[in-house]
């Protein structure tokens, strides 16, 4: 990886957050999207105010529980009948350019992210990606106007998740990475930081591919924006950290990075924005994670910190319940030089109780960063759930982290490597994850291979009060997702 500290100093107006989560669900046919495209001129050139540009995009850097869930559009969708003659409509409309108007366009591409997500859609479209991926790349160089270029991007990440198509990131990089650097936008730029993101895992990208993307969003984070021109913007900032740690998910050698690394990502631990702070911290706690593998066949067994890798100085987890299971993990090296004044600043953000700090943000960050600190004391612990340490024995405990789906399921995420993936592919697919996983989708299956477990429905209405309020609040557990979409 090129040096990760160079210097990087050379280097309209949308509708409602509330708008925008609908997602084009108020088209149906293609007959509304050929009414809209007659729109007057005075709807086609329609703006939108600086006061929206900034809570346009649902998925955005707060995700939130519900846009994510999005229950509602979930059950319309899943009673669409309709929904594969709908996607060939829509995406007969995409194609059919000339005949477009910018509301018209940002319509049917709102449309096309409403299916794609909801329906698992290969079979659909895999013989027009080339057609959709050309027209999704000239709404995003021509940047007519924000909400177009935008869902044009959403676009964009849900073609390269639901077709396994290897050719996506050559296509699509140097028009993302012009995006990034040049759009007026701040939005356009968190937005394609996301989509480069996307398209380099599940688009074509190799190792040369991902380290070089890691790289410039590394450059992103160091320079705190500056880099792309979105100076001090937490939007650019915490998109960078969390596609830099979805990249570094699929990287078994960190060796060689991980000090640089760390120490851009704990600069960041003094940000005012939480959720810069949460992200580099996840990315963190992953770099801890990444120095431990498993045990193999020759590797010594006995030894402390000093000459054994089994041991780094903290509480032998066999005193404690595991919270990894699997095969055994060792240390293979050296995270961080300075381990101690890291644990400092961690368990400073996991106690924080400034007054300046919202009570949503103060009790996120607590969840949160009690965990990271708990992976960086011993990395074979991974995010858990109301972690803690016993001021007596030192020994720290919680409950192993699970996820609820929708109304589908749960996954049980015992590692860091999990978490980033499963928060980066919910991103993307919101509420119609569940249907990707139980549809096979690979970019979810093989990417993140956890199995999903179905929730129980409670048949005993008069269970304690206590008790459903137990399983309501292990739903989300890592994260404090806000509920104003």
């Amino acid at each position: 990886m090129p040096d990760l500290r160079r210097q990087v100093l050379e280097s309209g107006k949308t509708v409602s957050r509330k708008a925008a989560s609908r997602e084009g669900s108020g088209r149906t046919s293609r007959n509304n999207s050929a009414q809209n495209s007659r729109q007057s001129s005075r709807n086609a050139s329609r703006q939108a105010s600086d006061d929206e540009d900034a809570g346009y995009l649902s998925d955005d850097t707060a995700i939130s529980l519900g846009s994510l869930d999005d229950t509602e559009h979930l059950e319309l969708e899943n009673n669409n009948s309709n929904w594969t003659q709908e996607l060939l409509e829509v995406a007969e409309d995409i194609l059919d350019r000339k005949r477009s108007s910018v509301y018209g366009r940002e319509e049917t591409y709102a449309a096309y992210c409403r299916l794609s997500k909801f329906h698992y859609v290969e079979k659909e479209i895999h013989h027009r990606v080339p057609d959709l991926l050309g027209a999704f790349k000239r709404s995003i160089k021509a940047e007519t106007s924000v909400r177009e270029t935008t869902l044009a991007l959403r676009a964009l990440e849900l073609l390269a998740i639901t077709t396994s198509d290897y050719t996506i990131y050559k296509g699509a990089e140097p028009l993302l990475t012009r995006a990034i650097r040049d759009s007026t936008s701040i939005t356009i730029k968190a937005a394609a930081i996301h989509c480069l993101g996307t398209c380099t895992m599940f688009g074509g990208g190799g190792e040369d591919d991902f380290l070089d993307q890691m790289s410039f969003l590394l450059d992103i984070v160091a320079s705190d924006g500056q880099s792309i021109d979105a100076q001090d913007d937490s939007s650019c900032v915490t998109a960078a950290l969390q596609e830099w740690g979805f990249l570094a998910t699929e990287l078994d050698d960190f060796e060689n990075e991980s000090e640089d690394s760390i120490q851009i990502l704990m600069d960041q631990l003094s940000s005012g924005e939480s959720s810069v702070q949460i992200a580099a911290g996840e990315s963190i706690a992953l770099l801890y994670e990444k120095s431990y593998t498993e045990q193999e066949d020759d590797d010594d067994e006995g030894l402390d910190e000093d000459g054994d890798r089994e041991h780094d100085g903290h509480d032998s987890d066999s005193e404690e319940e595991p919270f990894h299971s699997g095969p055994k993990l060792v240390k293979r090296y050296n995270a961080y030089h300075n381990t101690p004044e890291l644990e400092r600043q961690l368990q400073s953000l996991a106690t924080v109780h400034s007054k300046r700090i919202s009570k949503r943000d103060k009790k996120s960050l607590h969840s949160n960063f009690a965990s990271i600190r708990t992976t960086v004391a011993n990395p074979r612990r991974g995010p858990m759930y109301n972690t803690a340490i016993d001021q007596d024995t030192n020994r720290h405990y919680g409950n192993k982290l699970t996820v609820k789906i929708n109304k589908e399921g749960a996954m049980h995420i015992d590692r860091w490597w999990k978490w980033i993936r499963l928060n980066s592919l919910r991103r993307v697919l919101q509420g119609g994850f569940a249907n990707h996983y139980f549809h096979g989708n690979p970019a979810v299956l093989e990417s993140l291979p956890v199995v999903m477990v179905r929730m129980d429905t409670p048949s005993d209405r008069s269970a304690p009060k206590k008790a459903a309020k137990t399983r309501q609040n292990r739903r989300w557990a890592m994260q404090e997702f806000s509920d104003d979409d």
